[in-house]
């Protein structure tokens, strides 16, 4: 099991993408943040990258998410 910590930085873009890594990783996300558009493309997204189930444990209503992986 691996935790990401996560930070919104646009939503509503053109796709989902990850911008930059540091202490957050920072994303770009298609959806908007409306009706939990914009965190089921989260999920979709690392669960495509990661290849396992994804699921936010904290933020659902935040720009910052921590993630789990497992």
């Amino acid at each position: 099991m691996k935790t990401i910590s996560v930070k919104v930085k646009r939503t509503g873009c053109k796709k989902t993408e990850i911008i930059s890594e540091d202490e957050f990783v920072n994303l770009n996300v298609k959806g908007k943040p409306e009706n939990g558009e914009a965190n089921l493309e989260i999920i979709k997204f690392f669960s495509k990258k990661y290849k396992c189930s994804t699921k936010i444990v904290r933020g659902l209503k935040s720009k910052t998410k921590i993630l789990v992986l497992q």
